[in-house]
């Protein structure tokens, strides 16, 4: 079983400032296609913004969705989603004291950040605006009030492209890299079968965890740093940088997904462009 996963926005959506290659999605789905992959989604968007980016991108529907921030899981088969409701089930009993309710009130007086409408939000994801420049000041208040008393993680990236902060609560045990870990579980997969490729803050977790982990050539400076600094300290870790100038693509978004899944052998020379 190969299992090609990847963060959605400015990942395998050309949805950020630098140039996309024109012929990097049609190639990514044909690819997928025919090459016996199963693909999987592991993403912040929800179900309705994934379907948007399906329709507007022209991104193939995947076999697995890991959607808000690994906070739920659906499948895709025969045109229809499927929600996965033993992995609410296994969330309840891995985080018990986690409480979405519980932790809203008690940031409610933190200045500098504001809560995200409620579309962004669900029972395992409690999610912030964050003032980017104030994140300093507001991370230091949270964890005072919040870590370690909600079965919960703390996770912050940067929204480049609209210059925001966002700050998600999450269950421990429902992230981007335990959502991942789950759906590997269930298809039979070691982690060293499965390549995931992101390009920001929240996907530090899956890309140092023991997956095959690919970065985009866009990838946020901060992530770069932070998986050097892993690779580092854990020699062990498999990450692989797109670099572009790579069959024609120049590794940004969808190209550096292909770019990675060639790399690791999810996609051969069997189907050159």
């Amino acid at each position: 079983m190969k299992i090609l996963a990847t963060d959605l926005d400015r990942t395998l959506l050309p949805n950020g400032r630098w140039k996309a290659d024109s012929e990097a999605i049609d190639l990514f789905n044909r690819l997928t296609a025919t090459q016996d992959v199963l693909v999987v989604y592991v993403t912040g968007r929800n179900l309705a913004l994934t379907e948007n980016a399906i329709k507007e991108y022209g991104v193939r529907y995947p076999d697995v969705l890991c959607g808000d921030v690994g906070t739920s899981i659906r499948k895709y088969e025969n045109g229809e989603w499927r929600f996965d409701e033993g992995w609410i089930a296994h969330v309840k009993r891995a985080s018990p004291r986690w409480s979405a309710s519980a932790i809203r009130d008690a940031v409610s007086r933190v200045a500098g950040m504001r809560e995200q409408e409620s579309e962004h939000l669900n029972p395992f994801k409690q999610s912030y605006y964050v003032e980017h420049d104030k994140k300093d000041v507001v991370l230091k208040e949270i964890d005072e009030l919040v870590k370690g008393k909600f079965d919960e993680v703390i996770v912050y990236s940067f929204d480049s492209q609209d210059g925001k902060g966002l700050l998600d609560f999450l269950p421990a045990s429902a992230t981007k890299q335990t959502a991942l870990e789950y759906v590997a579980e269930e298809f039979g997969a070691a982690k060293g079968d499965v390549v995931f490729c992101g390009d920001s803050g929240n996907d530090i977790f899956p890309l140092t965890a023991g997956f095959r982990g690919v970065l985009v050539r866009n990838a946020d400076e901060q992530l770069v740093a932070n998986v050097n600094k892993a690779m580092h300290e854990n020699p062990d870790l498999n990450v692989y940088f797109a670099q572009g100038n790579f069959r024609g693509l120049q590794g940004y978004y969808t190209s550096g997904v292909i770019e990675g899944a060639y790399h690791y052998g999810i996609f051969t020379d069997s189907m050159d462009r």
